[in-house]
């Protein structure tokens, strides 16, 4: 299963015990009510409104980060945070990667808190090619 691979990925970049799952998860997941167009279709209320649910299930968790995998579910969790007055930070899933490989550029380092911006995994002095 697809998230199943996804989920093998994120843990291997932040640690297992790092990792928080959402309830309902997986194929049962809900929606972060941006995709299909609807992030730019305007209608930010109602779009804030249908991402109450996802942004629930979210603070149900207590994480301090939210990994997303695609663009539009990654503005709207962190268009609903900043709304509803959450503090977690949104992240694509390939920031940590690139931040677990050490190759993630400072420019690419907004979404990170204060916890993570400023930290490289990867120190070639000591890595084997």
């Amino acid at each position: 299963m697809v998230a199943d691979d996804l989920r093998f990925v994120i843990k291997s970049c932040v640690g297992e015990d790092n990792v928080i799952e959402m309830t309902p998860n997986k194929s049962n997941n809900y929606c972060c009510g941006g995709g299909g167009g609807f992030l730019q279709s305007g209608f930010t209320d109602a779009r804030r409104q249908y991402g109450k649910t996802k942004f629930n299930q979210i603070m149900e968790t207590g994480a301090d980060y939210v990994v997303t995998g695609c663009h539009n579910c990654h503005a709207q969790v962190h268009d609903i945070g900043h709304h509803f007055g959450a503090h977690y930070n949104t992240v694509h899933i390939w920031t940590l990667i690139c931040l677990s490989l050490g190759i993630l550029g400072p420019n690419e380092r907004a979404y990170l808190g204060d916890d993570l911006r400023d930290v490289d995994v990867f120190h070639p002095e000591t890595a084997l090619y």
